[in-house]
């Protein structure tokens, strides 16, 4: 497999997280300016892109575990 299509699912789920991160930030956001992560939209975007990257890393497929079965 090509190292640029081997983690294309996690980049996309990074993105993916990103722009939801930025909208919750936009869209419901801390008002107080208290809230450590949805108060900047740069924190609500990389925690977004994080939570992203993790969730769509669950569908990944390692090649070299299924080719030992």
């Amino acid at each position: 497999m090509q190292k640029g299509k081997q983690y294309s699912l996690i980049v996309v789920g990074t993105i993916v997280g990103m722009i939801a991160g930025f909208l919750y930030w936009k869209e419901l956001g801390c008002i107080s300016g208290t809230c450590p992560i949805t108060s900047n939209p740069v924190h609500s975007s990389l925690y977004g892109g994080l939570m992203g990257g993790l969730l769509f890393s669950l569908f990944y497929k390692n090649q070299k575990a299924n080719s030992n079965r």
